[in-house]
Parts: structure tokens; sequence; C-alpha cells
């Protein structure tokens, strides 16, 4: 999944700046349903980090059914924060 295809998809924007609140809203709203209706694990993995990023994700042991799966998400979550940090 690229980041600007997923932007178009689900905020009709290619710019994260010009979205505006209730864009931004009905996107996560959209994406939400996506992810709740994805059987593919990697796709699934995919919206759950877009879902992470925007503050929206759902627990883990709500989003993934995989101990592994679950595993990888809090590396991810790790990293995630690792990089706000500047680490």
């Amino acid at each position: 999944m690229d980041f600007d295809d997923q932007l178009r998809r689900y905020f009709g924007a290619d710019d994260i700046s010009a979205i505006s609140p209730d864009g931004l809203a009905a996107g996560i709203e959209r994406m939400r349903v996506d992810f709740g209706m994805e059987k593919d694990r990697g796709r699934r993995f995919a919206l759950w980090s877009l879902l992470h990023m925007f503050g929206a994700a759902p627990d883990l042991d709500v989003a993934f059914k995989e101990e592994a799966d679950r595993n990888i998400a809090r590396d991810f979550m790790e990293m995630m924060e690792r990089a706000q940090q500047g680490e």
C-alpha cells in the first residue's frame, strides 16, 4: 500500500495538510470499515498502521488474532515513538 494512494482513497487529497477536520473524520471512518472487512493479514496490518498514525487504531487484542501480528504492531508502535522523539 502506498501512503499517497491511501490519502487519495480515504481522504480525497494528495496533501494531508489539505484535509479538513470533517474530511479527516470521514476518511478514518472509511478506513475503520475497510479494516474490519479486510481478511488479508498484510493489508490489515497496513490499514491498522495508518489508523495508528491518525490516533484511531483499535487495541491490539481487538485488531489482531495472531500473537505474531500483535508483536509486529508493538514493534511498529515503538518505532514510531522513537521517530517522534528524534532517535
